[in-house]
């Protein structure tokens, strides 16, 4: 949210610096994210000042330029080429000195430096006013009143606004400070803590008046529900125009784009008081009628962005005696906004309740400036005063006469809150004593009433606006935040608990594993957890009925908790794909969401991402793809990091994976990896492979407590090797070989491993040749060659009798 430090100090007349200011707000809970320096004219004029042509002739190389020579209040006339038209002898004009920075329509600078246009010296330049930014004219030069003094600064002449712009990080508790005169509140109470009072000045609505009651509009609210209070008044005879600049600059100093007065009045008034308002074109409006109801599902209506949206039941509408004009507290009609032609308008302020806003809001997908205040809660007592407000302004600055009273339906009025704080309960939050007379002087610059003192605390009204304070310790909050935190005293001794923890503790494992992930090339992402229901249709597996739907979601996009970490990780690698990263290694600790049962379950999971080339291009070394085994290792060493060995590979059984296998320990799946489905990557638009790896991290913290752990002395004796290159068929995988291998020999046979895989047309067919190499070792003793010999030839005995296999 956006501040202006010059329109607060309407508010309160401080001399404190921006600076100062802005540390203060943050001290109060208003977060001042950042200052910002605006400028109604960018860069001030500066550089830019009064001269006077003193001759003016024909150039000799270039029929539409001029050489003038230009007085400028010092000892040397500068020589200036100019091609403006109307540029004449005697003129007083605005003219640009060397090194001046000026700005273009899109705000670029560039700088005036000496020069020469068609071979004669140009020593500045003689402006336009747009080259300036103070018009958009750009017939000729800016001629300005003869009276002005030679040499004066530009900026001397016309006001240019300088104003410091707070970006405040507001929290959605704080509905109170969302506008100029919330935030002085705030600062004023901070002042007084501060021993600095400055009284809050109020903007006067004395001056309104009704003037006749030729234009009454009637009110009818048929769901006071959604609307408890809604007031309006009719304006005739005014001018829709361009606003004065100082409204202008107001507005564009906190972003907002200047449009006509009045609706630059009404969103002045929303800014500054925080009280929504929305002009109609009194004319488009059927018998000058208002009804404030709900209308049937899927009625059309069209918005200003010109969209045409369908409206829900719930949806509060603003009409007439025959048509919807407004989405109420949302967004106006397209026709029944206010144009040049708008001479009559009916202007509403009204209090919406805020649940009913918010849900209008989030099922159309708008986030407006009233939305915004209207779904946190507005101060409901300010609803007709901020009215008048709006009326004198558009009287001031856009002319008209009051055609009728203010019709105010209010049926039941909003009351403030009642709490009662003990003194007890503040020394036990704030965890030091108070005084009583700087908790009541907190309370009273808060605007909370206190009604009654007595031994054991205060009996206090919360102001209405006040939708975060409720609760005693919402008080206790709010008298913490203006006494200050810095302000509390430390104690010199804190009791600290130790908790039981063990090596095996979730966050530990993930810290482990997310280290070594990250020595080895690989980045952590941080996925949505919200996703699209889209999503399920890519994979059958994936059931519409195991969707967990959000209620109030944001959009389509992120309407259902997901299933898979596969999807919002593709995004990630579509991302960077667009981006020209090609070579990729994720990695994600997260979450999945599913309704087993009609219940609500969510599963771990640790999922990895590869795509691209193994290495960065290299002249040392021939360039690798990503492979599935480079994938498979990377997991292997995970596994054996956590002390889980011997795992058992199945093909996958996985819809989301066209080709991969399924690691299991213990007969519990741990894993799931292989290639991506092409038909799922080109939904994402990408074009080259992706492996995938979906760890079941639930399923691996269950194995660990599970795992038996072993210790035992490291061996006194050496291992000897021993290796067979085999001709195999090729339905035979190597766990065959391995499991085979150890089921033989279970007493000296320690480790089996594949390091050698030949196809080619040395061999027939449908064969293929297995280098495998065979560890063997005695923890008592030292093998003897006949021992080994004798285990080698079981070995070969039975790969010939189970397999068919034969010695190369």
């Amino acid at each position: 949210m956006k501040i202006s430090y010059n329109w607060l100090k309407q508010f309160l007349n401080t001399k404190w610096t921006a600076e100062e200011t802005a540390v203060l707000l943050t001290d109060l809970g208003l977060e001042v994210e950042g200052v910002s320096t605006f400028e109604s004219v960018k860069g001030g004029l500066e550089g830019v000042v009064v001269g006077y042509v003193e001759t003016c002739q024909a150039h000799p190389n270039a029929d539409r330029l001029k050489i003038t020579k230009v007085n400028i209040g010092k000892d040397k006339l500068l020589s200036i080429v100019c091609g403006a038209p109307n540029v004449e002898e005697g003129q007083k004009v605005p003219v640009a000195t060397i090194g001046t920075t000026l700005y273009d329509d899109k705000g670029q600078p560039w700088k005036i430096k000496k020069g020469k246009i068609r071979g004669e010296v140009s020593e500045g330049m003689i402006c336009a006013e747009d080259e300036i930014g103070l018009g958009k004219s750009h017939d000729g030069i800016m001629v300005l009143d003869q009276a002005v003094r030679i040499g004066t600064p530009l900026n001397e002449l016309f006001e240019i606004e300088n104003d410091q712009v707070f970006e405040i990080g507001l929290t959605p508790n704080r509905a109170d400070a969302m506008s100029h005169w919330g935030v002085a509140r705030d600062l004023r109470a901070g002042l007084i803590q501060n021993e600095i009072t400055i009284p809050l000045d109020t903007p006067s609505v004395s001056s309104f008046h009704v003037e006749n009651r030729s234009l009454r509009v009637p009110i009818k609210v048929e769901n006071p529900e959604l609307a408890p209070r809604y007031c309006g008044v009719s304006i005739s005879g005014l001018e829709v125009k361009d606003s004065p600049d100082w409204l202008k600059n107001r507005l564009k100093a906190i972003g907002i784009n200047p449009k006509n007065n009045v609706v630059d009045a009404t969103n002045y008034v929303l800014h500054e008081l925080g009280q929504p308002l929305h002009a109609f074109d009194l004319d488009k409006v059927k018998n000058n009628k208002i009804i404030v109801k709900t209308l049937e599902q899927g009625t059309k209506f069209t918005t200003l962005d010109g969209l045409e949206r369908e409206l829900h039941a719930e949806d509060l509408m603003i009409c007439d005696e025959e048509k919807p004009l407004c989405i109420a507290g949302v967004f106006g009609g397209a026709e029944s906004g206010v144009t040049q032609s708008t001479t009559n308008i009916f202007l509403e302020s009204a209090y919406f309740n805020p649940v009913s806003i918010r849900k209008t809001a989030k099922r159309h997908g708008l986030n407006t400036d009233a939305s915004f205040r209207f779904e946190r809660g507005i101060d409901p007592h300010i609803t007709e005063f901020a009215l008048k407000r709006a009326v004198i302004l558009i009287q001031e600055i856009a002319g008209g006469i009051v055609s009728s009273d203010i019709d105010d339906f209010y049926p039941k009025k909003i009351e403030n809150f009642q709490v009662f704080l003990t003194f007890d309960k503040i020394n036990q939050l704030v965890g030091q004593e108070i005084d009583t007379g700087v908790i009541k002087t907190i309370l009273t610059s808060l605007d909370i009433r206190v009604n009654n003192v007595s031994e054991s605390g205060l009996g206090l009204t919360i102001p209405a606006y006040r939708v975060d304070v409720q609760r005693e310790v919402d008080v206790i909050e709010e008298i913490l935040r203006v006494y200050g935190f810095n302000n509390i005293e430390s104690d010199s001794k804190f009791n600290v608990s130790v908790a039981n923890s063990t090596v095996y503790d979730d966050y530990k494992l993930q810290n482990k594993i997310a280290d070594q992930l990250v020595s080895q090339g690989f980045y952590e992402i941080m996925s949505n957890s919200l996703t699209s229901e889209e999503y399920i249709n890519l994979a059958e597996e994936l059931k519409e009925e195991h969707n967990v739907n959000i209620l109030n979601a944001l959009s389509k996009d992120l309407g259902v908790m997901r299933q898979s970490m596969l999807f919002s990780g593709l995004e990630s690698v579509s991302y960077n794909l667009n981006r020209k990263k090609a070579d990729l290694k994720f990695f994600e600790f997260g979450k999945t969401y599913q309704k087993l049962d009609g219940h609500y379950k969510e599963f771990k999971h640790l999922s990895l991402f590869m795509t691209g080339k193994k290495t960065a291009d290299s002249w040392t070394q021939t360039t690798e793809v990503t492979s599935f085994f480079q994938l498979k290792t990377y997991l292997e060493l995970i596994f054996e990091r956590l002390g889980l060995s011997n795992l058992e590979y199945q093909t996958v059984q996985n819809e989301l994976i066209a080709e991969g296998l399924t690691a299991k320990w213990n007969a519990q799946s741990l894993v799931d990896f292989g290639r991506v489905k092409t038909s799922t990557l080109h939904h994402f638009d990408i074009e080259q492979e992706v492996l995938f790896a979906d760890i079941h991290w639930d399923h691996v913290l269950d194995a660990i407590h599970k795992k038996q752990l072993k210790i035992s002395e490291i061996p006194k004796y050496p291992s000897v090797q021993r290796d067979f290159a085999l001709l195999l068929d090729h339905a035979i995988k190597f766990d065959d070989l391995k499991n085979l291998a150890f089921q033989t020999d279970k007493k000296i046979l320690k480790d089996v491993d594949l390091f050698d895989v030949y196809q080619g047309d040395k061999l027939p067919e449908d064969k293929k040749s297995y280098a495998l190499r065979f560890k063997f070792m005695d923890n008592k003793k030292t093998l003897t060659d006949k021992q080994v010999d004798k285990v080698m030839q079981k070995l070969q005995h039975q790969f010939e009798t189970n397999f068919g296999a034969s010695l190369r």
